[in-house]
């Protein structure tokens, strides 16, 4: 502001603050007021002139800009989804007794038919010798019940016994072969029995922590022994909106039930918990029947080695999917989007080289750009610094974003 403007503003303040104490000192308070308002207006008729010159002798601020340009993005959607192991079983002893020996150590990985645990055997090793005594006592009645039939068959032959005897025999044999198939049963029950006190891992994977020790009393209505989960492979579940869903679709060509199957189905990204990219992608492998009415998605499911072991089952992820082909995208830098109660917007610099407030509609940020969905065209200069020395409607001085904009 220069000299004759702030002499304007000075004198201007103190005319007004005598005008005001005259008036209230005055008796009417009406004598004073034209001579006064007439030297005010005097003051301002010459003054005024010099302070226009000034305002108009200001420079126009200077700014630097930035055009709006088109970039090939590839778009992609995010959801939550959560990991699911493909294998996973609470192991629960199948007979009862004693817990002799544990042959694992907690969280350690254990390949398929690994032995885990011994329940006590004796009892079922017992039992197992039993049931073989009954097998040969049974097929021992067996051969007896033979003879005798034999026996009354040659009897018949010669008339020296009824056919009633013959027929008795014959019974008494069938039930001998009975009590023989019985005894063959009751062996292979307890030999299961007995093979069910060594506990064996069923897959490979990861143990878990166990509850109990050894001396404890195990069976089948005891809680479980040990959880095993398999964790590579892994699944992550997660969900589709409808719009989304018939998006992929249509680009594929291909339907809901075979997109599982088909060899170009989108691939599935993942960011762990602590925001770590993971280092491979996943494939889908399944997608639901219907859509939930209740939230308007339907679940899909993908695959991923999990070589790392990164995903654990029962986590929380996030998942990306990228669509099979880039879209041209209009971007510009972070650093000219404002925002106020109504939204977005960016100052745009007009043909007339004049600011212009523009709203927009945003979408994903790409690096230190931002893509405008709506509202912004390809080639349209944007300010990106010297935001505070201009608002809508003011003449600018523009220079690119590489030039210096001065103070």
């Amino acid at each position: 502001m220069s000299a004759v403007v702030r002499a304007h503003h000075i004198f201007r303040e103190a005319l007004r603050m005598v005008a005001i104490s005259e008036y209230f000192r005055s008796p009417t308070g009406q004598a004073l007021r034209p001579t006064l308002f007439g030297f005010a207006a005097a003051i301002g008729l010459v003054t005024a002139p010099a302070y226009a010159q000034d305002e108009a002798a200001a420079p126009a601020p200077k700014v630097s800009v930035a055009a709006a340009y088109t970039q090939d993005i590839t778009d992609e959607a995010a959801f939550i989804g959560r990991g699911e192991a493909i294998d996973k079983v609470s192991i629960v002893a199948r007979v009862g007794g004693f817990l002799q020996s544990k042959q694992v150590e907690d969280g350690s990985s254990v390949d398929q038919g690994d032995l885990l645990f011994e329940i006590e055997p004796d009892l079922y090793q017992a039992t197992l010798e039993a049931r073989n005594a009954d097998l040969d006592r049974a097929e021992a009645q067996l051969e007896l019940a033979k003879l005798e039939l034999a026996r009354k068959e040659e009897l018949l032959r010669r008339d020296a016994v009824p056919v009633s005897e013959r027929d008795i025999a014959r019974a008494n044999e069938l039930v001998a072969e009975a009590d023989v198939k019985a005894a063959q049963a009751a062996i292979q029950q307890a030999d299961l029995d007995l093979s069910y006190t060594e506990i064996h891992a069923p897959f490979a994977g990861r143990i878990g922590r166990t509850e109990i020790s050894i001396g404890d009393i195990v069976g089948p209505s005891n809680p479980p022994l040990v959880t095993i989960v398999r964790e590579s492979p892994i699944y992550v579940t997660f969900s589709l909106n409808e719009k989304q869903l018939i998006t992929v679709l249509e680009q594929l060509d291909q339907t809901t039930a075979s997109l599982a199957e088909s060899g170009q189905s989108p691939e599935v990204f993942l960011e762990l918990p602590n925001g770590t990219p993971l280092d491979e992608a996943g494939k889908i492998i399944f997608v639901d029947n219907r859509i939930d009415p209740l939230t308007g998605s339907i679940t899909l499911r993908a695959q991923f080695e999990n070589a790392a072991r990164l995903i654990v089952d029962g986590a929380f992820l996030h998942v990306r999917i990228q669509a099979l082909e880039p879209t041209p995208r209009v971007l510009v830098p972070q650093a000219a989007l404002q925002r106020d109660q109504r939204g977005d917007f960016v100052l745009v610099v007009n043909s007339q080289q004049m600011a212009e407030q523009r709203y927009i509609t945003t979408g994903e940020v790409v690096d230190t750009a931002i893509i405008v969905l709506d509202g912004l065209q390809a080639g349209e200069s944007v300010i990106v610094e010297g935001l505070q020395r201009v608002r809508p409607g003011v003449a600018v001085d523009a220079v690119t974003a590489s030039e210096s904009i001065g103070d």
